[in-house]
């Protein structure tokens, strides 16, 4: 039987928890747990890069912020956070392109959004 997206959220939800506590290891064993079981889950992967980066495990961060970005590419959340990534590995270029990225896709959400009518 498959997990629900409620309950895949629901594990990382109770990951991202172990992580704010200060238990890193559990943190990351559960979200290692979620992405064997739903290897598609964007969310579990983006947030065991996160999980990572704060350790500075930043090539394994990357790695997974990598997978999350293929599930997911027009996310800014997991674009902001390979930006990160790779200020920490030292790539000015690729931090400045995945910045811009986040950016864009934060300009296009605004001009979506309906314009209220004039008072």
């Amino acid at each position: 039987m498959s997990e629900t997206n409620q309950t895949i959220q629901d594990r990382i939800d109770d990951a991202t928890f172990d992580f704010t506590m200060g238990d890193h290891a559990k943190a990351v064993e559960k979200l290692r747990e979620v992405t064997a079981a739903h290897p598609d889950a964007a969310g579990a992967w983006h947030a065991l890069a996160e999980v990572l980066l704060a350790d500075k495990q930043v090539q394994t961060a990357l790695e997974a912020a990598e997978k999350a970005l293929s599930l997911n590419p027009e996310d800014v959340h997991i674009n902001v956070s390979l930006s990160r990534i790779w200020v920490e590995l030292g790539d000015k270029a690729k931090a400045e392109h995945f910045g811009a990225q986040a950016r864009m896709m934060g300009w296009k959400v605004t001009l979506k959004e309906p314009k209220d009518p004039p008072a």
